[in-house]
């Protein structure tokens, strides 16, 4: 029988997937007192977090994947005040050494939150930008399928019989899809004719079909960032997309995020050391961050480059003291990093 010092806090830490969570429980000293799977219901969820309790006051709890299978117990315990921790896929050399097994990854989770190598808040996902993150997911992925329907027109428009490909040649791109659904294919005729105009007829269809679910995505994605974020869509050069990206980011709670240095650092635009050897004094382009959230700024950067009287002053002073156009880029994205973290809604 296992003897508890219920006084003392514990550290939970859960190996998400579909059907059934993994959890462990490590005593304040990273001994482990038990580990446990869950099923991914809201009966598993309860069952979870009675188990942890029964071994004392839980302190924090490391949760894989707070944005994909664990998105619904991070949202449950932290509806009971419980620190959910983000922890990131167990380390590869680590796991080389040591096999793979959801135990062991739970308990790596549950140590990673322990010794604070994780020590990411995860996000609620329970407000707005929750749905904002709805709607761009649908939003991106209708961009995607009407770009592969106009292109498809376009392929089968120069491929076709002389008279249909003469009819499209040079078309622009804007009435492409209303120019294919009009198209009236007869069943009499040229069979290769009929095939291609019938193709043609349903992708163009399609496109439009696609082209008036994202007006109406955007629409509510638009009042939605206005609600949100008023301060931050009325900042120089910042529309409604870079708005909902850098929300996304941040998560419903932007609180999480401890400084405008951290900001950076997750949106991957904040300088790393890379001094060594007989190089000092050295920084290197960080790969890490949220990328979308890097394009974001890189947006923004872009317009303001463009029709920012203070930026334009600003690259040509840079321009003549020898930078480069990409490294005075990234000098201003970690200035709009800086001006965009203040921007941020907070609770």
């Amino acid at each position: 029988m296992t003897i508890v010092d219920s006084s003392r806090p514990i550290t939970g830490g859960v190996d998400t997937h579909l059907d059934n969570h993994v959890a462990a429980a490590l005593d304040a000293n990273g001994g482990v007192l038990g580990v446990e799977s869950f099923p991914t219901t809201r009966a598993g969820f309860i069952a979870l977090h009675q188990w942890l309790c029964a071994f004392g006051a839980v302190a924090r709890v490391g949760v894989e994947g707070t944005g994909a299978y664990g998105a619904g117990l991070s949202r449950y315990l932290q509806s009971l005040g419980l620190v959910v921790i983000e922890v990131d896929r167990t380390n590869r050399q680590l796991r080389r050494m040591r096999g793979k097994s959801d135990p062991i990854d739970a308990i790596e989770a549950a140590r990673a939150a322990l010794s604070g190598r994780a020590s990411g808040i995860a996000k609620t996902a329970d407000g707005n930008v929750e749905a904002i993150r709805a709607l761009l997911i649908a939003q991106r992925s209708g961009r995607q399928a009407r770009a592969r329907c106009l292109n498809q027109i376009r392929h089968l428009g120069f491929t076709s019989p002389d008279a249909l490909r003469e009819q499209f040649r040079d078309l622009p791109k804007a009435h492409l899809a209303r120019q294919a659904a009009a198209l009236r294919p007869r069943a009499d005729g040229d069979p290769v004719l009929h095939a291609t105009k019938l193709a043609m007829r349903t992708l163009g269809r399609r496109a439009l079909a696609i082209s008036d679910d994202m007006a109406d995505l955007e629409a509510v994605l638009a009042r939605l960032v206005a609600q949100t974020a008023p301060e931050l869509l009325a900042c120089h050069g910042v529309g409604v997309d870079t708005a909902a990206i850098l929300l996304v980011a941040a998560g419903d709670n932007s609180e999480r995020i401890r400084n405008e240095a951290a900001w950076a650092h997750l949106c991957g635009v904040a300088p790393l050391e890379a001094n060594t050897g007989k190089q000092h004094r050295r920084h290197r382009l960080s790969r890490a961050g949220n990328r979308q959230a890097n394009h974001a700024l890189w947006r923004i950067v872009f317009t303001r480059m463009g029709n920012d009287p203070r930026t334009r002053v600003y690259v040509e002073r840079r321009t003549e003291q020898g930078l480069t156009k990409p490294e005075i880029m990234r000098v201003l994205k970690r200035y709009v990093a800086r001006e965009t973290y203040r921007l941020l809604p907070r609770n």
